[in-house]
């Protein structure tokens, strides 16, 4: 039987949002600049001021002062469902899918993408002596793998419980993946970087899952 079309890609932001996606940014790279160097010690005023935005705009964008590195902690997870939203051409299976995935949002392509990095290895290092950072970090992580619940269904026929066990373990294994490497002083591109720690991780967590197995949305054996 003939594969189903592939999925569409995600729908680009409007210009709007993609000027205020890259102002929370800028200010979640200063932020983070700023926790990793002096922790729970900084204030929103101060990372207001050094952003060069007013107080009252920083509040606009952000609750606390925690939440301002929000935005650069998301960064791989958005690269990472990005990537899945746009799989490469072939019937490779879901697991390989990503895994691939994985390694790539994880493995810095540019200079700003490894600082990103850089600065969230500054923030986890910082996180033991801030529940509130700390917090911030798991959130992140339970909106991205509620957010790749949807994206990994129109990837695969498996049902909805499979769906959502490949998304938590995929989830998890991001994010000890960047935990670990974090511990460390690896580079960010190596055998013991991000990207490499997330592919094993998610090539270990997910091989108790052989509805993964299949190819995408219509190409596995449930599609046939």
């Amino acid at each position: 039987m003939p594969a189903e079309p592939r999925p569409a890609p995600l729908p680009r932001p409007s210009l709007t949002e993609r000027r205020k996606a890259a102002t929370q940014l800028e200010i979640a790279r200063t932020a983070a600049a700023l926790f990793a160097e002096r922790g729970a010690g900084v204030t929103a005023d101060e990372i207001a001021r050094t952003s060069g935005v007013a107080l009252r705009t920083f509040y606009r964008y952000f609750r606390t002062k925690e939440d301002a590195v929000a935005p650069l902690l998301a960064v791989g997870v958005r690269q990472w469902l990005d990537a899945l939203a746009t799989p490469p051409d072939g019937a490779a299976p879901v697991r390989v899918t990503l895994e691939r995935a994985a390694r790539q949002a994880l493995t810095p392509a540019d200079e700003p993408a490894a600082e990103a990095l850089r600065w969230t290895r500054g923030l986890l290092r910082a996180m033991p002596g801030d529940p509130a950072l700390r917090a911030v970090w798991h959130r992140v992580h339970h909106d991205s793998e509620e957010a790749l619940v949807p994206v990994l269904a129109r990837l695969t026929d498996a049902d909805p419980l499979a769906v959502r066990l490949g998304a938590a373990a995929a989830n998890t294994a991001m994010r000890v993946a960047v935990e670990e490497w974090a511990t460390g002083d690896a580079p960010a591109d190596g055998p013991r970087g991000p990207g490499a720690l997330a592919a094993r991780g998610v090539r270990t967590l997910t091989a108790g899952l052989p509805e993964l197995d299949g190819g995408a949305a219509g190409e596995g054996p449930r599609g046939r």
